[in-house]
């Protein structure tokens, strides 16, 4: 179905533009993959300048919902698209970072979200889920790894966890929830006294959680998984608190 496009008003006129695309992804005109229409033609054809739509198409691409590639051939233009994980990270935390929410909050909100998806991926994991998760996990056994890598892989393992469990929302919000404490988290692992044995105790309660997934204990990888969230994403909560004292 070709979508029909009609001149917008002139008042806040980049948000006018949001509404009309918005409008015709909701009727089902525009979908993931489909491309809008070059800028010289869509900026006529609604009826509004180009910088005001290039605006419309920049917050399009900060909710995840656009890409845009300058130039010319096959992957010039907008295109519609489906990222919400990076976008609901991005907006968490700076939203965490602005006190709209505490860590303890976040804390809780991990807590929740990720016993669902171990309990859920006890029961729904593939084989290539569980297979995708053990590669990481000794990716994250080597030796001479950086903290900075370690921390990728550690939010990658629980991220492939959360997709595996087959509900793709709550995939999505624990992709955000754990990327909107990634960089304190690092901080917390890079200051901490001992990061061998820190390194080695995380290893450890991984492999484990893994083992009660592939073993079909939903139950007993919900409660390791929030006694490993609280233990250390805990500790976030614990030295913010002494901090505002």
């Amino acid at each position: 179905m070709t979508a029909e496009w009609r001149p917008v008003r002139q008042s806040r006129t980049h948000e006018l533009v949001l509404e009309s695309i918005e409008e015709r992804v909701l009727a089902g005109e525009l979908k993931a993959g489909d491309r809008l229409p070059p800028e010289r033609e869509l900026a006529p054809t609604l009826g509004v300048s180009r910088s005001a739509l290039r605006e419309a198409l920049r917050v399009m691409e900060t909710i995840g919902v656009l890409v845009a590639h300058a130039g010319r051939g096959p992957d010039a233009g907008a295109r519609i698209v489906r990222n919400p994980d990076d976008a609901l990270g991005r907006l968490l935390r700076l939203h965490l970072a602005l006190g709209s929410y505490d860590l303890q909050d976040v804390l809780e909100a991990r807590v929740t979200l990720e016993r669902s998806s171990f309990e859920a991926a006890a029961r729904r994991a593939s084989e290539d889920d569980l297979a995708q998760a053990e590669q990481v996990l000794a990716r994250m056994r080597e030796p001479g790894l950086t903290v900075a890598e370690f921390n990728e892989l550690d939010t990658l393992f629980h991220v492939l966890i959360a997709r595996s469990s087959g509900n793709r929302l709550i995939s999505t919000l624990t992709s955000a929830v754990r990327e909107s404490v990634r960089t304190l988290i690092l901080k917390a692992e890079e200051d901490a006294e001992d990061w061998t044995a820190t390194a080695a105790g995380l290893n450890a309660q991984h492999a484990e959680l893994l083992r009660l997934v592939r073993a079909g204990d939903g139950a007993g990888a919900a409660d390791l998984v929030e006694e490993h969230i609280r233990g250390f994403h805990g500790t976030l909560v614990d030295d913010r608190a002494e901090a505002d004292l």
